[in-house]
């Protein structure tokens, strides 16, 4: 970014010694004494604080090779005729249409006006000032390279007034897209390092947060709920805790003037909320002098990332009520059968690890694992005396139980909600056979919803490790030699081979979630 954006609330004194950079001319002439002239006439120049950097090109050619590795240059002043007579016209058109840079100040000078007309060149190409060199004097070069540099100025101000809003878009979706209070914090965070240009630690407090202190939570006390860089280990630890006596000043200062506070190379910003819960932004490591466009964007994100974060935190409260009720549910179900609630955890946890081995993406494993403790649901609509019955059932005693497919079915069709909806799939299909022989439908091969084959091998899995009313459990040696004989004909193949290759973590799984007696 140009330096000439930048300001300071440092003391005048200390502006002095500041390298605030300067501006790129580039000056095209195939006349040495071209040169000189221009660089004397300009020699003690200054606008905003920045002098300016000449750079020299003795031909159309030299010119495009310039032009191209100093595409950050404000202004070009362009002799028409050199090699050949509209060699100056070509490079404009190279540096507009080939470099595609429309943010350069073209200047064209030539000694033989009439060779180029200026209404001609003006029409025909996108310049910005056309000079014959007998009247370009000193004082008219000043006044010219004067106005383009405030014309570059405006430019790179507008340009960067629009990346900086596509960065508020783009942050915006993303963050309000987030479903954990984790993922929130990282969008900011990386967000806030893309418009700073660096950040080397990020912390967000907020006094919305639960602590295991009462009295924190009436004084409204700071706690970090997620950092970056070295606050990647303070979550739910105090502020007092972590910062400094002149950092919890600023933020301090910050708080009460409800402001921004730029100190050293760190800032704390005061993010407001319409809940009147105090929240704390801060980041470290920026730079001393930041442009109007950035403090800008910093004043926005602190504007509006507090509602954001308890948005995501309402949603994500939302979410874990729906996925408690739906264990609550599953687990009610289960103890009908005489089956503890950790059957419905650990099929869900087993369902997770199938389907990212099966190469699902994340968000679908997740939804898998939400909705499988709903597979037997349907359950409660089976007589006690046949779902708990220790001996083989009758023919007639099956066809019953095997209504609770579309029992469940029946309860979770037609939701608007998408865990609901995955459930009652699952419900339906999770008794389906890779060769067909399965039930209710007798579905065969893929016509059976993934999500319904990864339940069926993750229930037997399950139930065959554990005693049930009928059987005792078998041995993890009996349970993946009946898995791999059933390859190809109850389970999908592909699902039997990422089976065998996570049998190690699947058997984490069960003795992370034990029945009540033991195996």
């Amino acid at each position: 970014m140009m330096g000439d954006f930048l300001f300071s609330d440092e003391p005048q004194e200390a502006e002095k010694d500041l390298d605030l950079g300067t501006w790129k001319v580039i000056i095209v002439d195939d006349e040495p004494e071209v040169h000189a002239v221009t660089k004397l006439a300009l020699s003690d120049f200054e606008f905003q604080n920045k002098r300016i950097e000449f750079i020299s090109a003795y031909s159309g050619a030299q010119a495009k090779e310039v032009i191209a590795e100093h595409k950050d240059a404000a202004i070009v002043l362009l002799d028409v005729v050199m090699e050949t007579d509209d060699a100056g016209l070509q490079v404009a058109k190279f540096i507009r249409e080939d470099v595609k840079n429309n943010h350069i100040r073209i200047i064209l000078r030539t000694g033989q006006p009439g060779q180029a007309p200026e209404r001609q060149v003006i029409i025909n190409y996108d310049i910005n000032d056309y000079k014959s060199k007998t009247e370009l004097t000193a004082q008219k070069l000043f006044t010219v390279i004067m106005s383009s540099l405030r014309s570059y100025r405006d430019i790179i101000a507008i340009e960067q007034s629009r990346l900086g809003l596509e960065k508020i878009i783009t942050a915006s979706r993303d963050i309000f897209s987030s479903h954990s209070i984790d993922q929130f914090i990282d969008g900011v965070m990386q967000q806030l390092t893309s418009i700073l240009g660096t950040a080397e630690k990020a912390m967000y407090a907020t006094s919305l947060v639960a602590t295991n202190h009462p009295e924190e939570e009436n004084n409204k006390k700071l706690i970090i709920c997620s950092g970056a860089g070295d606050f990647e280990q303070s979550e739910g630890r105090r502020i007092e805790d972590i910062f400094n006596h002149d950092q919890l000043k600023a933020c301090n200062e910050a708080l009460i003037n409800k402001s921004i506070v730029y100190k050293d190379h760190y800032l704390f910003a005061y993010c407001s909320s319409e809940f009147n819960h105090n929240a704390i932004l801060f980041v470290s490591g920026i730079a001393c002098q930041l442009s109007d466009t950035q403090r800008n964007l910093i004043e926005i994100f602190a504007q509006n990332v507090q509602q954001a974060f308890e948005n995501v935190q309402l949603q994500s409260e939302i979410e874990q009520t729906q996925q408690e009720l739906v264990f609550r549910l599953s687990e009610a179900v289960e103890q009908r059968s005489a089956e503890t609630g950790n059957h419905v955890k650990r099929v869900a946890h087993i369902c997770y690890v199938l389907a990212v081995g099966y190469g699902l993406s994340k968000a679908k494993a997740e939804l898998v694992r939400l909705a499988s403790p709903l597979h037997d649901v349907g359950k409660v609509g089976i007589p006690d005396a046949i779902l708990n019955k220790p001996a083989k059932l009758t023919p007639q005693e099956w066809e019953v139980m095997k209504t609770h497919t579309d029992k469940g079915f029946t309860i979770l069709k037609d939701s608007r909600r998408e865990i609901v909806n995955t459930g009652a799939i699952i419900a339906q299909e999770h008794h389906e056979k890779w060769d067909g022989s399965g039930y209710p439908k007798g579905l065969k091969g893929e016509e059976i919803n993934i999500f319904g084959r990864i339940v069926a091998l993750a229930d037997v899995y399950d139930a065959l490790r554990h005693k049930r009313c009928y059987k005792k459990p078998w041995t993890v040696q009996d349970v993946a030699d009946e898995i791999n004989k059933q390859k190809g004909l109850h389970f999908d193949p592909k699902l039997v081979d990422v089976f065998n290759d996570s049998l190690e973590e699947l058997e984490t799984v069960l003795s992370r979630y034990p029945d009540t007696y033991s195996i």
